[in-house]
């Protein structure tokens, strides 16, 4: 059975303040949420710990946005997967094309990363996705599924969310047409061994574009950067009609 999951990714904002100001905000509104949606807050390492106590015994499940491979280390300024569970995450994002871009990510450390999360009892978000410029030389396909090949090597299916994130569309206002991202993710789940992963799209999403993006019979979620900051739009989106 595949699961609805809406994941907001807040990057790199909000200090533990704004955070709990943004609880305040947004907790009423999902009161009346529909019980088959799982809510989940991908929060920067410094607000996990204010908003894991606050989140405690809500149905909004929490988050982190990156996860290192070994346990413990030499590794100046990462965070293990035993130290995301002790602070109650249960979700992690992997993968993100900002950490590939911006950061050194590969494939392999992808992989690494995955495993380690699974192995530690986290639920990792993978994203994938494609450049403006693959895109345009028609290397959408090719590229998503040598992204699969190489990030899923021994990792559990049963335990996995994907969200396909085109990368021209993050942030940049761009949304890709929803067909085509419904058609992106049936692509994937084509690749998968097991039918029922959740599957998000990420890329730009908006309250104006939820209901149509949630529509597509092939789409289980978001993930969503941005539209998650605010209380309001948050709420709208995780409350699509």
């Amino acid at each position: 059975m595949r699961r609805i999951i809406l994941a907001g990714n807040w990057k790199m904002h909000k200090t533990q303040e704004e955070a709990l100001e943004f609880l305040q905000g947004f907790m009423p509104q999902i009161e009346k949420t529909p019980e088959d949606r799982e809510v989940v807050l991908c929060v920067p390492f410094t607000t996990l710990g204010v908003v894991s106590k606050n989140l405690h015994g809500s149905r909004v499940q929490l988050g982190a946005q990156n996860v290192h491979w070994e346990k413990t280390g030499a590794f100046t300024g990462e965070i293990s997967a035993p130290m995301l569970v002790e602070i109650g995450a249960r979700y992690v994002v992997v993968g993100h094309s900002e950490r590939r871009q911006y950061f050194g990510e590969t494939d392999e450390t992808v992989n690494k990363r995955l495993l380690a999360a699974q192995s530690n009892g986290l639920q990792p978000i993978l994203c994938v996705g494609e450049s403006k410029q693959q895109r345009d030389a028609g290397e959408t396909e090719s590229h998503i599924i040598r992204q699969l090949e190489e990030d899923l090597v021994g990792v559990n299916q049963e335990n996995l969310v994907i969200a396909y994130e085109p990368i021209w569309a993050i942030g940049t206002g761009d949304t890709c047409n929803s067909k085509d991202a419904n058609e992106v993710v049936g692509l994937i789940r084509s690749k998968l061994s097991n039918a029922n992963v959740t599957i998000q799209y990420g890329g730009s999403v908006k309250p104006d574009n939820i209901d149509e993006i949630m529509a597509q019979p092939e789409i289980d979620g978001v993930l969503v950067g941005g539209a998650s900051l605010s209380p309001d739009s948050w709420a709208r989106i995780v409350n699509y009609k």
